[in-house]
């Protein structure tokens, strides 16, 4: 699970996980490493708010990288909650794979294809 504030750091330099760049990376290359098969992960996404309307949107930005990452590394995305102004809460369940998202006052995000999965087996990994 990850929980990134930035998409890219705007430099090739930076290792720094508040990044989704490196934070992807970072999660990918450590499932694999504990064994791990690579065509078994599956994302969910959630976040992506406009927190505040005195800077530039942010959340949407993180939220079109995560698409755009896990399209291109091929991860396969089984339900999202992107958008709105709420912040969220998320609680994973791993040895289910199970997410329950608590939103916090604001307007109702864009729910974009919300897909429940077939119950996963235990050693499956579901990758945010």
């Amino acid at each position: 699970m990850n929980h990134f504030l930035l998409a890219g750091s705007g430099t090739t330099q930076s290792h720094d996980l508040k990044y989704g760049v490196n934070a992807m990376e970072l999660l990918i290359n450590r499932v694999l490493r504990a064994g791990g098969d690579r065509q078994n992960l599956q994302a969910k996404l959630f976040g992506g708010a406009r927190m505040t309307e005195h800077s530039r949107d942010i959340g949407r930005s993180n939220a079109e990288f995560a698409r755009e990452f896990i399209e291109r590394e091929g991860i396969p995305c089984v339900s999202q909650s992107l958008g709105g102004d709420k912040a969220r809460r998320v609680q994973f369940t791993p040895a289910t794979g199970a997410a329950r998202q608590l939103q916090i006052a604001g307007q109702a995000p864009e729910v974009l294809e919300v897909r429940t999965p077939p119950p996963a087996p235990t050693n499956d990994i579901t990758l945010f």
